[in-house]
């Protein structure tokens, strides 16, 4: 009982810190054996380097490139959220108890994705888009 109160202590704050946390799932046997391939580095990195680039043009004069250095003022300008995402966004805050680190970070990260999807504004994902990266 000790360790998980301590853990749960330390693991708070860390966890803060990191952006993406992912669970992945075992892979079925029938996905390793299939011969089809999936995303190539090459294409991946046409894809960082075409999204790097519109954060380059969207920054311009503002003295940095990259989302992951938006300040909070940038924030609010360039990852504007669509009606239902809001709502999302609420109801994360309210029943995770997210901080306000963790709202921005999900923001930085939001901004990117619609980055590499090639999209100028952030909208909930739908299914025929929401695996698009995979």
């Amino acid at each position: 009982m000790q360790i998980e109160r301590y853990m749960g202590r330390i693991s708070g704050p860390l966890l803060d810190r990191i952006d993406l946390h992912i669970e992945v799932p075992s892979v079925p046997y029938q996905e390793l054996a299939a011969r089809q391939d999936g995303t190539s580095s090459a294409t991946m990195r046409a894809q960082v380097q075409q999204a790097r680039a519109v954060q380059t043009r969207r920054f311009g004069g503002e003295g940095q490139r990259l989302n992951s250095r938006m300040t909070s003022r940038q924030l609010r300008k360039y990852c504007v959220l669509d009606t239902e995402c809001q709502g999302l966004m609420q109801n994360a805050m309210e029943t995770l108890g997210l901080s306000a680190r963790a709202h921005d970070r999900i923001l930085r990260v939001a901004r990117t994705i619609a980055d590499l999807e090639g999209v100028d504004t952030i909208k909930h994902p739908t299914p025929d888009r929401s695996n698009r990266l995979s």
